[in-house]
């Protein structure tokens, strides 16, 4: 089954399911996962637009690299730290929370919308190519769990709610 990027048709700017790998379709079937507009959708707030935009600049301009490499360059870029510090050790919970808790610390750039890029990241290119490399899975999962972490401190219940799935669903990719 042909989709319409694959057919050489435009492509929609943001998220659309109807241009949407099948694959991707028939994984997260989740009508959140689709929402263009849910701040609590991955591709629903300004952030996530704007990395699935930036993914697919990424690899219309490197289409022969792998998913690891832009994910390299999105947490130095939007991060702005070395990527082997985007590591486990960022999942302290009293880390975080002393984060969110320091008016000296950008945890909505430096968590929030950090995280929530690596994971537009990851599930663009699933949404676009139906599949997601294999050695950037787990960054994205550390992404998620950061988030998982963040998002119950902050009291965002639908965001993690939503992550859960994105969490199974990766599991299962």
């Amino acid at each position: 089954m042909e989709n319409k990027q694959e057919s050489g048709e435009d492509k929609p700017y943001g998220i659309d399911k109807d241009f949407a790998h099948p694959k991707a379709v028939e994984l997260i079937p989740e009508e959140f996962f689709w929402d263009c507009v849910d701040e609590a959708a991955p591709f629903g707030s300004d952030e996530g637009d704007t990395a699935l935009g930036e993914y697919r600049d990424w690899r219309q301009n490197n289409p022969n690299q792998s998913l690891l490499e832009c994910l390299i360059w999105v947490i130095e870029d939007v991060g702005e730290m070395d990527f082997q510090k985007y590591n486990s050790k960022m999942l302290n919970r009293k880390k975080i929370a002393a984060q969110i808790d320091d008016d000296d610390f950008d945890d909505q750039q430096f968590i929030y919308t950090l995280d929530l890029s690596v994971i537009t990241t990851g599930f663009g290119q699933l949404v676009d190519e139906g599949t997601i490399d294999a050695e950037a899975i787990p960054v994205v999962e550390l992404a998620i769990d950061r988030q998982l972490i963040w998002s119950e401190l902050v009291e965002w219940e639908e965001y993690h709610t939503n992550l859960k799935v994105l969490k199974d669903k990766l599991q299962k990719i």
